[in-house]
């Protein structure tokens, strides 16, 4: 049910299955809002810059929780200007909104990291609204297909992007193939962001005619990378394909629409002759433009685990074969020759006052630095790989290490310390959780805080064990030397 629009009150409270209207144009705009039951909904309507709000929501309300905040299409909330950021200080999430012309519509303030937001800035990080989803509890990115896709139906093929919500296409099961109707059709805007690994800056993947099986695809396909086709009885994404020829991000393509059909369940979808999937709403549905014209956020997420019409394939020894059978059918020479790559970790400290440190001294990948007076924490610093880079996109290993530290060791005075930050539960910022207690794997750029007792008057020598280093692309190292050099 729907109540009337809210009056100018300090806090509402939006209880289970009710919908309540927030009117920007005549409510409190400095209000509280409490969602205390599941199912509710908070529509926001008449956006404005000259009245920008400030809501701050409490009670339940994030990821796998039904309750939602919409916004009407008529005012021209830009997903892609709105920002989603987490203050780890003041523990609050907050969005900012934003019309597609830039102007501030307002911000809503969430209690925690909603969003499960990492990263290792001093202040916390900030994602675009329409960005949500790659940040979600799966870690899942938008799955989607490119315009003109051909999508199989009972009448013929018909382009993904004039399919609409009742029209029917074909679905492959385990009982044939049959025809079931589109309960949702979305589509979004996607800019490339050419500075992320390629796999993650929004390249479409281009599948060229006859990539998999002859006329499989039957003309090239473009897909977003994180796309699944339905190969050998399960969904693997298509980024861990991509081998550069038959199979690539098309870099000529750096800003597009793309679009997604939803059948009532998961299912295994037919485009240009390719096996693949319907979409699957594991939370990030805020993304898309609908026929009903309504951002959304929240509501409960689906999952690969308990929803999927296959299993999805993420494991190398489910999908290094595929990668290689595709690979075998490339003509002789066409495939591109391995990175080179060097096993040097360019290991150094960087102090709070921006100095850089490098070793005095490093034997038997121990490194002794000497530290000035008084310093009571560091960064380290080191090349970064992606295992999906230096092993093959196969490996569903897309974090960047830098190296593996094992004992840490402060020499001050005559006194030796062992420094196990990075072994705790409770890690700094810029180190990996790891099952092994001995040791843990720097992103490159890792807090090290050192106890202020330990330090003295003089100069200490700071020990650090790295138990793993590389090997790390050539390319990388190469830009990264520079940018260490200038440091």
């Amino acid at each position: 049910m729907k109540e009337k629009p809210m009056p100018t009150v300090e806090k509402t409270t939006v209880d289970t299955n009710k919908t309540v209207v927030f009117d920007a144009a005549d409510s409190a705009r400095h209000s509280n809002v409490d969602f205390t039951g599941t199912g509710g909904n908070l529509e926001i309507q008449n956006l404005s810059p000259h009245h920008p709000i400030a809501l701050t929501v409490s009670g339940n309300f994030g990821k796998n929780i039904s309750n939602v905040l919409t916004f009407s299409a008529q005012d021209h909330l830009s997903t892609s200007k709105s920002t989603v950021s987490y203050n780890k200080f003041t523990k609050t999430t907050v969005i900012t909104l934003e019309n597609a012309h830039g102007k501030f519509l307002g911000t809503i303030t969430l209690h925690g990291n909603v969003y499960d937001l990492g990263g290792w800035h001093h202040h916390g990080t900030t994602v675009p609204l329409s960005r949500i989803a790659s940040f979600n509890h799966n870690h899942q990115a938008t799955v989607c297909f490119l315009a003109d896709s051909q999508i199989s139906t009972p009448t013929g093929t018909v382009a993904v992007q004039d399919l609409r919500a009742g029209d029917e296409v074909l679905v492959h099961n385990n009982a044939g193939t049959q025809p079931a109707a589109l309960i949702w059709a979305g589509k979004a805007q996607c800019t490339v962001n050419p500075a992320l690994p390629d796999d993650m800056a929004g390249w479409p993947v281009r599948i060229v005619e006859n990539a998999i099986a002859p006329g499989v695809p039957n003309q090239d396909l473009l897909i977003t990378a994180e796309h699944c086709l339905f190969l050998n009885g399960g969904f693997v994404p298509v980024r861990m394909l991509v081998n550069g020829v038959s199979i690539f991000y098309d870099k000529s393509i750096s800003s597009y629409e793309y679009y997604h059909i939803e059948a009532p369940n998961h299912a295994v979808i037919m485009a240009n002759g390719v096996l693949t999937e319907s979409y699957l709403d594991t939370g990030n549905r805020s993304s898309f433009v609908s026929d009903g014209n309504v951002v959304r956020i929240g509501e409960i997420p689906k999952s690969w685990q308990e929803d999927a019409a296959a299993p999805l394939y993420v494991a190398r020894d489910k999908v290094e074969p595929l990668f290689k059978q595709i690979m075998a059918r490339l003509p002789e020479g066409a495939r591109k020759p391995a990175a080179e790559t060097t096993q040097a970790p360019q290991l150094r400290l960087k102090t709070a006052s921006g100095a850089t440190i490098w070793p005095a001294n490093s034997q038997n990948n121990t490194y002794n630095f000497i530290l000035p007076p008084h310093t009571q924490s560091v960064h380290l610093l080191s090349r970064t790989s992606r295992p999906a880079d230096i092993i093959g996109p196969y490996v569903d290993d897309r974090r960047n290490l830098g190296v593996a530290v094992a004992d840490i060791t402060l020499l001050s005075g005559r006194k030796r310390h062992a420094i196990t930050a990075h072994l705790q539960a409770e890690k700094p910022e810029g180190w990996y959780e790891t099952e092994q207690t001995n040791c843990a794997w720097t992103n490159g750029n890792a807090e090290l805080p050192l106890t202020t007792q330990h330090m003295q008057e003089g100069f200490c020598m700071l020990s650090i064990k790295v138990q793993a280093a590389g090997p790390y692309l050539q390319e990388d190292s190469a830009e990264q030397t520079i940018t260490a050099k200038t440091a």
